[in-house]
């Protein structure tokens, strides 16, 4: 019997490291010369790789500029069933969240790059749309038997798109201001906001 010098631990590792290699260089790439120029080619030399082993990561550029989705269903599922009952269905989604921003917060730089490249180049955005809508579809069933209803009530699929566009200014302002701001701080003042009904600001002084 031969034994595998490498543990699937370190594969693993190994594999994981490749993957982000080549988002990263996707995306500088991109970011540098723009969405039609930079070829798959390219970014797999940038990432010292061969392009077969490109295709062994993302099936196409766009899913590495794109990368994971930001919020994977299944485990948003079993973030959101874990939050007491007691918890009002809003206060439960942001708790959800909460790996998600973590785990954004960590790769700050890359994420920051990522919204950048996608804001330059809005051929990328139907791509996130049709994932956008399957996440929310997810989540919306996931409040729905959260809180006891049918999914098609209209409760959820509320909650789930005001929620999703709290999130998504809280993004949007954590990356205009270069990640100088903590992107928890902004998806709580966003979720406070929709908790207190969404009241006006008071005119700046």
């Amino acid at each position: 019997m031969v034994l595998d010098p490498a543990p699937a631990g370190l594969r693993d590792r190994k594999k994981r490291q490749t993957r982000d290699a080549l988002a990263t260089a996707a995306l500088r790439l991109v970011a540098e010369r723009g969405l039609e120029h930079v070829t798959v080619e390219d970014i797999s030399a940038a990432a010292d790789v061969s392009s077969r082993t490109f295709f062994n990561y993302f099936p196409s550029k766009d899913d590495a500029l794109l990368g994971d989705h930001v919020v994977d269903s299944a485990r948003f599922r079993e973030r959101l069933a874990a939050v007491p009952p007691a918890v009002p269905a809003l206060a439960a989604v942001r708790a959800a969240l909460t790996e998600v921003i973590d785990a954004m917060q960590a790769d700050r730089e890359r994420w920051l790059l990522r919204i950048a490249v996608v804001e330059q180049n809005p051929a990328l955005l139907p791509r996130l749309v049709a994932a956008g809508t399957e996440a929310e579809r997810a989540i919306t069933e996931a409040v729905a038997a959260r809180v006891g209803v049918p999914p098609d009530h209209g409760f959820p699929a509320l909650l789930t798109t005001v929620t999703g566009a709290a999130f998504r200014t809280a993004m949007l302002r954590w990356a205009a201001a270069g990640g100088a701001r903590s992107l928890t701080d902004l998806v709580d003042e966003a979720f406070e906001s929709l908790a207190a009904g969404l009241p006006a600001p008071r005119p700046a002084p």
